[in-house]
């Protein structure tokens, strides 16, 4: 089952993702003003049995979607995760003891079929393909072999980043990484029920059919489970928590010459068993 928080002319609504369109579940439990508290609940089974034999609500064209979390309290970005990205900085460094982490604002991000914004102030909008946990079970100190109990589903990212921003600063890549709908997130959550989801995971990104990104989640030098421990030794995580991943090597910064993203642009972020991520990109009005 797959699940969604979308904008219809009802107002903001989470439901269920079906053939033919979208299910609405919100009205179903008041006491759960967004899928945050659904996945706060342990709610996901609840939803799923609510929309067993229920018919479309929302035809395809009648919404559109939003970030599956609305206003998670925490979104916290892994970078340089896989080998061949660190090397294509070509600085001689190996693998680091620590990963590199970084926060994301909400407002950097739209849904699925929306447009990734390019700011007037700097054309260098480059995409980043990566996969997305939600966290289900808060805590602190997890241990990476507990780390998976704590996920509750998972979903996609273009972690749209404006390059000549994060080199603005020595020490930083904050300014560079949020740029109002620089980003998405999206389609669906889907449950996450099996370690084989992750374990056997390969994700791909497509601009415009062409095929930039190709990797497996098996080769990340810092595994789901220990980014999880590891940000959960200094931060609480609590759920509808964010993490997302880290994205393999392709990203337009590193062709030369660079290959940013420009308007009528067709970005996909596709991991089988997810789903895929497309969104265009257009101007600033």
């Amino acid at each position: 089952m797959k699940f969604a928080t979308v904008s219809t002319e009802d107002g903001q609504l989470y439901g269920a993702v079906i053939e033919g369109g979208f299910v609405a579940l919100s009205g179903d439990f008041p006491q759960w003003p967004t899928m945050r508290e659904v996945i706060a609940a342990d709610g996901l089974s609840a939803l799923t049995k609510a929309a067993e034999n229920r018919a479309v609500t929302h035809p395809e064209g009648t919404f559109e979607y939003d970030i599956p979390i609305p206003a998670p309290e925490k979104i916290l970005c892994v970078g340089v995760n896989f080998p061949d990205r660190n090397a294509e900085y070509k600085d001689g460094s190996s693998q680091p003891k620590h990963m590199s982490l970084f926060p994301r604002f909400p407002r950097s991000f739209t849904g699925h079929g929306r447009p990734l914004i390019r700011p007037p102030e700097n054309h260098t909008l480059d995409y980043e393909g990566e996969v997305v946990i939600v966290i289900g079970k808060g805590g602190r100190r997890i241990k990476p072999e507990d780390a998976y109990d704590h996920i509750a589903a998972l979903t996609l990212c273009n972690e749209g980043t404006i390059r000549d921003w994060v080199r603005h600063a020595k020490f930083n890549v904050t300014q560079g990484k949020n740029w109002d709908n620089s980003g998405a997130i999206g389609p669906w959550l889907v449950p996450f029920t099996d370690a084989k989801q992750l374990d056997d995971a390969r994700i791909i990104t497509r601009v415009n059919g062409e095929v930039r990104q190709d990797d497996v989640l098996a080769r990340m030098m810092f595994p789901i489970r220990e980014e999880i421990a590891y940000i959960s030794t200094f931060t609480t995580l609590v759920p509808g928590d964010i993490i997302v991943t880290g994205t393999p090597t392709g990203a337009g910064a590193r062709f030369d010459p660079p290959q940013y993203l420009v308007p009528g642009d067709v970005v996909e972020i596709e991991v089988e068993g997810i789903g895929t991520l497309t969104n265009t990109v257009e101007d600033e009005a």
